[in-house]
């Protein structure tokens, strides 16, 4: 499936999060939301990008953008991860890695001679009215947080 791309509709979802509970797309209806996916919890690269939103999140709030981040990590893990780094923001599982299909996320890889499946390290900033506004697939883990600040507190 392709990448979804500015103007498209964000495929609606309903994923656990850290705590177990249900979260839905639909919650943060007429809210900014950076739905960001990673491959892993707990890595180092997935560290330091979760590092970097949590010690900008008053800026993001302030700039009105709510955070989603989703893995295919179980929520147990999610649950250690937000703990271990006192992550301030919502981490979603997709274990079975539908939502991340939808967004076009999910696809080959390689990884020190090996080639497989996994999440493509992609965020979306979805507008208040369900859409794709900006995709941020172009940075790396530790610019991850300055990328969408300086794209959200300009736009």
């Amino acid at each position: 499936m392709a990448l979804l791309t500015v103007g498209d509709a964000a495929p609606q979802f309903t994923l656990l999060d850290q705590d177990g509970e249900e979260v839905s797309l639909s919650d943060f209806s007429g809210e900014r939301v950076l739905v960001y996916f990673y491959p892993k919890a707990m890595t180092p690269g997935c560290t330091v990008q979760a590092c970097g939103l949590r010690d900008n999140m008053s800026s993001l709030k302030s700039a009105g953008v709510q955070v989603l981040g989703i893995s295919t990590d179980k929520p147990e893990k999610l649950s250690r991860f937000a703990e271990k780094e006192l992550l301030n923001f919502t981490l979603l599982s997709d274990e079975d890695h539908a939502v991340c299909e939808a967004f076009g996320v999910w696809g080959e890889k390689k990884f020190m001679g090996k080639t497989y499946d996994g999440i493509h390290r992609v965020s979306f900033l979805i507008d208040g009215k369900g859409q794709v506004e900006k995709v941020f697939d172009n940075f790396k883990t530790s610019n991850h947080h300055d990328i969408v600040l300086d794209y959200v507190q300009t736009h």
